[in-house]
């Protein structure tokens, strides 16, 4: 599925991943993923899309963010919008999926394979395009949560699909308690 003189980039939908992660019941080791991924290739890039509430004194993200940018990935952030639906509850909108595919594309010219990190169906017509550039396309996500995290377009369009629970022993850590007020699970942050 990899060749070792491949061109490597990493394109990790940070919300999606987490929520993958999560139902799986495992943390990722972003220090362990980039060294699994440096043995499979030669890896170029790896990007880290998130949006961020910049108006909150601490935001439970902010120390991944900041562990994330400069232990070699490259991160790419955008305010968050917070507000409060019918309900009368808190939420936060905020979508990457514009900024990763301008970037997959963009870099797509000078890798021979990416490696997207979510299950969001909204990825397929970029998955194609890609293809179409020569550029294999492997995408992480997990079939084995309830319901399945990805999406069966993306899974049939990409190139290899790679169960995220069969990378548990090589990039996973038993999960943190953590601060919930903000932290990237779908169920807080809307997409649209």
């Amino acid at each position: 599925m990899f060749y070792k003189d491949e061109r490597l980039a990493l394109f990790i939908d940070g919300s999606n991943l987490y929520a993958a992660a999560k139902s799986l019941g495992f943390d990722i080791d972003y220090k362990l993923l980039r060294t699994e991924f440096m043995r499979r290739g030669k890896l170029l890039r790896a990007f880290y899309y998130t949006a961020l509430l910049e108006n909150d004194d601490y935001s439970p993200i902010r120390p991944l963010v900041d562990w994330l940018h400069y232990n070699g990935f490259s991160m790419v952030t955008k305010p968050a919008k917070e507000y409060t639906d019918s309900m009368g509850r808190r939420k936060v909108k905020g979508n990457m999926d514009i900024e990763l595919a301008v970037d997959a594309l963009e870099l797509a010219p000078h890798l021979d394979h990416i490696v997207l990190f979510s299950g969001d169906g909204d990825f397929r017509p970029l998955v194609a395009a890609i293809q179409r550039k020569g550029v294999r396309v492997s995408v992480v996500s997990t079939i084995r949560s309830q319901p399945p995290m990805i999406s069966d377009d993306l899974r049939r369009q990409a190139d290899n699909f790679i169960e995220l629970n069969d990378l548990k022993d090589v990039i996973g850590r038993p999960p943190r308690e953590y601060d919930t007020e903000f932290q990237q699970d779908p169920e807080d942050v809307s997409e649209e």
